[in-house]
């Protein structure tokens, strides 16, 4: 009989560790959402997510510009 309880308390004990370990795991490294949003957009600009587009777009759009301004003075002078 003294040896079910003491498994008991052993059992009790390994899961009151077991529960433990699970709540730390659970846990959020960041402080704030804030610094969790810093952290991700540190990491998409390091991945390249946020650079490459933008120059894209401005590119395009300065292309699609020149090509209105050509086609206009052409429209003009034919």
């Amino acid at each position: 009989m003294l040896r079910l309880a003491y498994r008991a308390d052993t059992a009790v004990l390994a899961l009151e560790a077991y529960a433990e370990r699970a709540g730390a795991a659970l846990a959020c490294a960041y402080s704030s959402s804030a610094e969790f949003d810093a952290a991700l957009i540190a990491e998409r600009r390091a991945a390249g997510i946020y650079g490459p587009k933008r120059r894209r777009r401005q590119m395009l759009a300065t292309a699609a510009g020149i090509a209105a301004g050509i086609a206009v003075v052409i429209y003009l002078v034919v």
